[in-house]
């Protein structure tokens, strides 16, 4: 039996993931805004071996726009820049179900499907941010459950449309002028409590039959969605401990749906300061930690906590922070943040601190060797099935973890060294899926 082996992703954000990244000498802040910087980051992943590259998105400027610097692309689009620099590395991209409509959502990332030969993956959101929800014509932010319901029903009328065109479809036959086989491509005629479709997609079945879905919220309601329907998890846990208690619980509720547990893989988050020293590594860290503007930081902050801090003492506790059933934005993270500071017995000011790199998702500042330590660690003890890098700096922090520990995950035997696959999915391990509605052909069954 060969030895179980992990998946890799690169979650990549404008010059880094450090809040301050930007201003570091290690970065270009320029480049933000240089469509060339993502496609070499593309190309770097790729270098790797990596799974796959993927891009968040929100849908608003953000709290602080003085001291920020915008992720200023539509993920998808900018994907498909990366798709023609790249050939193997998978692209996933975040898109938000409460904001979108299902038609349009399944067309968009069935084009990036297409254009990139098989390599497009949906990260699915239901968005927890007041200012995206006034940006589309809300008064706030929609009640948690209801966004997760209305997920559901996107989610199921989205594969429907993805499934409405067969494999086989196109025919393109020269001779009898035959484009496409209607009988191999499907009205969905969707009637529910939120959408009403009649397809099909207008866009043929892609390579891998449908985008892989990924997810990334640890609330109830978000597990119990993942169980349901995601293929990749991307989460944030800070101690093994943590990671080992949500792999088991996620793991645990697939069976419910009919999945098994290789179906869906859990990725947990890391941000690696690397350095050839522990020592180096860690001054690298503060280096960044030291460029933070606290009003910023606090801006952040007070959204994640559902609490106005701007005004907070910076050396003081977190004041009395509401409870989780109060909370109607992002539940999972609120709490991961909570509980940080109440275990840890934080400030406010160490908590920004240890919040810059990743906004809450676990920093290791560390050698090559006790970052691929770290990562086996994790992965032999029943907390992850691979991990999402979120390099601090770009591209340095990508170009080091690939060309540094790659190569010592790949001498352990825990990371391929060649691309066995051409699609996001089969790098994932998953089947190309069929269309649901093949099974209906009288022609199959004759």
């Amino acid at each position: 039996m060969s030895r179980r082996t992990f998946h890799l992703n690169a979650f990549l954000m404008g010059v880094g993931h450090h809040e301050a990244a930007w201003r570091h000498p290690r970065t270009e802040a320029r480049r933000v805004l240089d469509v060339a910087h993502f496609q070499e980051l593309g190309r770097i992943a790729e270098r790797g071996k990596l799974d796959s590259v993927f891009f968040a998105d929100g849908l608003a400027v953000g709290p602080q726009l003085e001291r920020n610097t915008l992720a200023v692309f539509e993920p998808v689009t900018l994907l498909s820049a990366i798709a023609t620099a790249t050939e193997r590395i998978g692209l996933i991209a975040t898109a938000s179900t409460t904001y979108n409509e299902p038609f349009n959502l399944a067309r968009i990332f069935a084009s990036l499907d297409h254009l990139s030969g098989g390599r497009a993956g949906w990260n699915i959101v239901t968005s927890g941010n007041e200012q995206e929800a006034f940006n589309f014509g809300y008064d706030a932010i929609p009640e948690h459950a209801r966004r997760y319901e209305r997920a559901q029903e996107f989610v199921d009328v989205a594969i429907q449309l993805w499934d409405s065109w067969e494999s086989g479809a196109i025919v393109l036959d020269e001779q009898t002028g035959v484009f496409a086989d209607p009988d191999r491509v499907h009205t969905i005629d969707y009637a529910g409590e939120r959408f009403r479709v009649r397809g099909p997609l207008n866009s043929p079945r892609s390579p891998q039959g449908r985008p892989l879905l990924v997810q990334a919220g640890s609330s109830e309601s978000g597990k119990d969605f993942a169980a349901q329907h995601a293929e990749a998890v991307f989460t944030a846990q800070r101690t093994l401990e943590e990671g080992q208690r949500f792999y088991r619980d996620l793991k645990s509720r697939l069976p419910q749906y009919g999945r098994s547990a290789d179906e869906l893989k859990v990725l947990p988050g890391l941000v690696p300061f690397i350095a050839d020293t522990a020592e180096e590594a860690r001054a690298l860290e503060q280096e960044f930690t030291d460029l933070i503007s606290p009003d910023y930081a606090l801006r952040q902050l007070s959204g994640l906590l559902g609490v106005d801090l701007t005004a907070h003492a910076l050396d003081a506790p977190l004041p009395p922070l509401p409870e989780e059933s109060e909370i109607e934005g992002g539940k999972s993270r609120f709490t991961l943040v909570k509980e940080l500071a109440e275990h840890e017995r934080l400030t406010v000011r160490q908590l920004i601190g240890k919040l810059g790199g990743g906004r809450g998702h676990r920093t290791f500042a560390g050698t090559p060797e006790q970052i691929a330590d770290e990562l086996q660690t994790w992965f032999e003890n029943g907390a992850a099935d691979g991990f999402n890098i979120m390099p601090p700096y770009l591209p340095g922090g990508l170009t080091d973890f690939v060309d540094r520990v790659v190569p010592i995950l790949q001498q352990r035997g825990l990371f391929r060294t060649e691309y066995t696959a051409t699609t996001l999915r089969g790098h994932y391990g998953l089947e190309p899926v069929e269309s649901q509605f093949a099974q209906t052909d009288t022609r199959a069954t004759a």
